[in-house]
């Protein structure tokens, strides 16, 4: 008994000891995992290691309503080796950086609609592709119409900052043809879903959405090598989005709970602040519920479906059962609440979804 005695004391010591040199060394191993992040965050080829196929990361898995959590509607795509953007919300550019999906490497973005929430971050994504890449061109950019009086406004106010950014680090770094966005406008009507672009293995398309009173609201259906993600934007029911699912391999789908909103309501009210509980009552309308996206995702055949847009925000994980209902069984399928950084690889030549966060590459 002694000798045990003896022998968890030494242990402890050495334990003591261990942590002592810890916190006399800690600002040299601060400055080690300090380089090893910049290493990867900086590293040539930032999609190294990803199989080949599809893969779909949260940039933002947020709406308008404040959430320390979430950044605004944000979703990357990663095709073979191309990366793309849906949305670009409040927040969301700094999350594609701390995801290591670097805004220099996206190839075009799309955009679903032109509600503030779905574009806050549009200049700061297209800022951040020609001054981390010293791109020659713009950023291609896909949207309905209204895309190039948006781009035109936030090239007008980046204009200042333009220049100033040529002045200081010279058009070698920032060459001044690579500024801004470049518009490709289509119109997703009552007619076959929009072919929006093409590449080998590759199929974008774009369809319409319900979200009244927002004209030309779209989602879109990405295909590569036999794999398949639909993003809706913001829509409330939509039997096209139904048509445009069907048998997809993953359905990133916004959400709002109306239980959860209807609550919101109520205390807007009790407190006297009559126009947020207006508000709430009247995003209802054109959203949808998480039993409502379950129907359509089985009536889809879809294989599994991920939550964003969440509204309204969850502090804490205990919420996302009373967010998500009876939705889980009414769908049958896996089923995810997303949360920033998320992250599904859908390898070329199967049916699996992996899962991982990818805001945690980064942390030392």
């Amino acid at each position: 008994m002694r000798g045990r005695w003896i022998g968890l004391g030494a242990l402890g010591l050495v334990v003591v000891i261990a942590l002592g040199g810890a916190w006399l060394f800690r600002d040299r191993l601060a400055l080690i995992g300090m380089r090893r992040a910049y290493a990867l965050a900086l590293a040539t080829d930032p999609l190294a290691g990803l199989p080949d196929g599809l893969h779909v990361g949260l940039c933002g898995s947020g709406s308008p309503m404040p959430d320390p959590t979430r950044a605004g509607p944000c979703v990357a795509v990663v095709a073979g080796r191309d990366l793309f953007v849906v949305d670009s919300g409040s927040g969301s550019t700094r999350n594609l950086l701390l995801m290591n999906l670097p805004p220099a490497s996206v190839a075009a973005a799309f955009i679903t609609h032109y509600h503030s929430d779905h574009i806050a971050d549009l200049g700061e994504l297209m800022l951040q592709h020609w001054a981390g890449g010293a791109a020659r061109a713009p950023l291609p950019i896909h949207g309905p119409p209204g895309l190039e009086s948006v781009l035109n406004g936030f090239e007008a106010a980046y204009a200042l900052d333009r220049g100033y950014r040529i002045a200081h680090h010279g058009p070698a770094v920032v060459p001044p043809s690579g500024f801004g966005g470049d518009p490709h406008v289509f119109s997703a009507g009552d007619g076959p879903d929009v072919l929006v672009l093409e590449k080998p293995d590759l199929k974008v398309w774009a369809f319409p959405v319900a979200h009244a009173p927002v004209e030309g609201a779209v989602g879109y259906r990405f295909e590569y090598k036999g794999r398949s993600v639909v993003v809706s934007g913001d829509t409330g029911p939509s039997e096209r989005l139904v048509r445009a699912s069907r048998n997809v391999d993953l359905l990133v789908h916004e959400g709002l709970a109306p239980n959860l909103v209807a609550m919101q309501e109520s205390v807007a009210a009790q407190a006297g602040r009559g126009n947020y509980a207006h508000i709430f009552k009247d995003i209802l309308t054109y959203h949808s519920p998480p039993e409502t996206v379950a129907r359509e995702a089985r009536a889809a055949g879809a294989k599994a479906v991920l939550f964003y847009h969440v509204i309204p925000p969850l502090p804490v994980r205990a919420l996302e059962g009373p967010f998500l209902g009876r939705a889980k069984t009414i769908f049958g399928g896996p089923m995810r609440v997303g949360h920033d950084g998320d992250f599904a690889s859908l390898p070329a030549g199967s049916s699996e979804i992996r899962w991982s966060n990818r805001l945690q590459l980064l942390k030392f």
